[in-house]
């Protein structure tokens, strides 16, 4: 079995930053991408950040230049760091990662528990 387990949600004031963190544990042969992903109230879910085991980056528009993401391949972790955050960044936030569980097996995509971001004054 495979565990996604986040920390570092919280609120915020508009203009702050947080930092997210993501530790995949359990039945892993190798992890491709790992990412976060959002969903607000009455919207459907969407990529923030992801991020390949080879360094490759892909970032939402709406993130671009605030957002930063970064693995650590050797512990299985990702992080995401928010800087300058708005209203409309507050969501519900997924890590979700890509995983191999055992050679010869197909990629699965697993998803932690979620983490609530609030961005307000």
């Amino acid at each position: 079995q495979v565990q996604l387990v986040e920390s570092g949600g919280g609120l915020v004031q508009p203009g702050g930053s947080l930092r997210l963190s993501c530790a995949a544990s359990g039945s892993i042969f190798s992890i491709y991408a790992m990412g976060w992903y959002r969903q607000a109230p009455g919207k459907q879910r969407e990529l923030v950040a992801a991020g390949t085991y080879g360094g490759n980056t892909n970032y939402a528009d709406s993130v671009k230049g605030r957002f930063t993401i970064s693995r650590d391949n050797a512990k299985n972790t990702v992080t995401l760091q928010m800087n300058s955050l708005k209203p409309e960044d507050t969501a519900v936030y997924y890590c979700n990662a890509e995983i191999q569980p055992k050679p010869y097996t197909t990629l699965n995509h697993y998803w932690g528990q979620g983490t609530q971001v609030t961005v307000s004054s």
